[in-house]
């Protein structure tokens, strides 16, 4: 039997990371229990210090997910580790995740501390989360850029400490994979007791190569790779889930290794991931792009047709990626058991009121389009099936426009009150005279930082999906909407990231009210 690499993912942590993402205590519940029904070993949580709403966040994942390990991340401080203590103490499973760093340039203008005191801290914040937490693991950061004694040093302390994983994390995407295979084999060779921890590698994608530095490592000795959904996270992001575990299991003749992934949920996954986060995956992006099963040259087209195998490495199918509707097609005379076949073979799992909120929206969509495809339906569901409280609800929009007139936008909001709201604007054009209009009732003052639309699917009937972010004293809120009419879309869109700032505002006013 294959030996089992463990998937550590950290798309709740290191994933919200990137620019302009922001995940609400749902949301993170969401993504947490879909990656539990991927198979994933460890959820890293969160980083409890950052903010109370994430130390609720990760509580909120650990209390609900029983299955992986959740771990929480904390820098070698004791008010950290003690935060990511309070986070975990509803966890079935739990380990807390101390990190310091390690590289010359880190120690001489980040932290300001000599080596002797830098491994001191580890040491003693190590033994502390100890003091709590079975499971602990240590990470020196920038680790491929310090000095390879020092890094020697400081894990065999940590693990005399207590440390049972020892991560090696490449944080600025420098290594290349001979030079990161071997560094793993020589911590193994100058490291006395590392027989007592697993190894775990962390890469960034900042040249290109955080999947391939992954797979070098296991090579070399780790045993567990840390990554994220779609490959997102700081900067250029990290190793992709979907990539490290799919290269495991169609080269398990080079790699002999096996995961516990279960990939048919890996398109579910990505979806969700993109949906909540905002990020969109780019169409060329393996295994879960756009592209990825697509053929256009003809030779292609004549090889897959004869055989699959000619041109395709993995089979869509086991990923999980929908059918393109061929069983069932789906137009304004299917039934609400053909719609929920349809759903459930794409792997959505709707509650009696989801389904009959989602197919209600299916039906109006369907008197629009002749045919309604996956694509649609992905799309009206990730509309209809968010998670973001609704402080505000958008009841109705109007908008005229043209070259010989003002763009003007008349909307009517049910506030939290029930009492209906409406308002006018003028704008530079339709969609700023409608954010305009809502900014006039809702008044919270917020800068639109992001706005783009993509088409769901092909034809002049096709969905538009907007997606935008808006910004309040240094925080970013995404929202999305879909609808045959962009305008519509764009301001559910609004409405989306809207109830999202409220939602978090309202969190904060009760916190400050409950505070001693």
């Amino acid at each position: 039997m294959a030996e089992k690499i463990q998937i550590f993912d950290t798309t709740l942590r290191d994933g919200e990371q990137s620019p302009g993402v922001a995940l609400t205590a749902n949301d993170k519940i969401e993504i947490a229990k879909q990656l539990e029904r991927l198979g994933v070993d460890i959820i890293e949580a969160g980083f409890p210090l950052t903010s109370p709403g994430d130390l609720e966040a990760v509580a909120a994942v650990a209390a609900n997910v029983r299955g992986p390990v959740i771990a929480a991340l904390a820098h070698a401080h004791p008010e950290a580790v003690d935060a990511a203590r309070d986070a975990l103490k509803d966890a079935a499973r739990s380990r807390i995740h101390v990190f310091l760093s390690t590289s010359d340039i880190h120690l001489m203008h980040q932290l300001r501390k000599n080596k002797e005191d830098v491994l001191e801290m580890a040491v003693a914040n190590v033994a502390r989360a100890k003091s709590y937490c079975e499971d602990v693991e240590f990470s020196p950061m920038d680790a491929t850029r310090s000095d390879r004694e020092y890094v020697y040093t400081m894990i065999k302390e940590c693990i005399a400490a207590g440390a049972t994983t020892v991560n090696i994390p490449d944080t600025v995407g420098y290594t290349v994979p001979e030079e990161f295979g071997a560094f793993i084999r020589a911590i193994f060779e100058n490291v006395s007791n590392i027989h007592k921890a697993v190894v775990s590698v962390h890469c960034h994608n900042d040249l290109g190569m955080a999947v391939a530095n992954s797979l070098a490592a296991i090579q070399a000795g780790a045993r567990t790779i840390e990554v994220c959904v779609n490959g997102i996270g700081e900067r250029a992001g990290n190793a992709s889930l979907e990539e490290v575990a799919m290269a495991i299991r169609t080269r398990s003749d080079f790699f002999k290794f096996e995961t516990n992934i279960v990939p048919s949920e890996i398109y579910r996954t990505s979806r969700l991931v993109a949906n909540l986060t905002g990020m969109s995956v780019q169409q060329n992006k393996a295994i879960v792009g756009g592209n990825a099963f697509r053929h256009q040259s003809g030779i292609h087209q004549d090889g897959i047709l004869k055989m699959r195998e000619t041109y395709e490495i993995m089979d869509a199918h086991d990923i999980g990626w929908p059918t393109g509707g061929a069983e069932i097609v789906l137009g304004k005379t299917s039934g609400r058991h053909g719609f929920k076949a349809r759903l459930e073979a794409l792997g959505y799992d709707l509650s009696d009121e989801e389904l009959s909120r989602a197919f209600l929206a299916f039906k109006e969509l369907a008197d629009k389009k002749q045919v309604v495809d996956d694509r649609d339906l992905e799309a009206l569901v990730a509309d209809k099936m968010r998670t973001t409280e609704e402080v505000y609800h958008l009841e109705s929009v109007q908008v005229t426009c043209g070259d010989r007139s003002s763009p003007t936008a008349t909307v009517r909001l049910v506030a939290p009150d029930g009492s209906v709201q409406a308002d006018a604007a003028l704008g530079t054009g339709p969609v700023d005279a409608i954010y305009k209009a809502i900014n006039r009732i809702v008044q919270v003052p917020n800068s639109l930082t992001e706005f783009s639309v993509n088409s769901v699917t092909e034809g002049i009937d096709a969905q538009g999906e907007v997606t935008i972010r808006i910004e309040r004293e240094g925080r970013s809120y995404v929202g999305r909407g879909a609808d045959t009419d962009i305008i519509v879309a764009s301001a559910k869109a609004y409405m989306n990231a809207l109830n999202r700032l409220l939602s978090v505002q309202r969190r904060a006013d009760s916190e400050v009210r409950t505070s001693p």
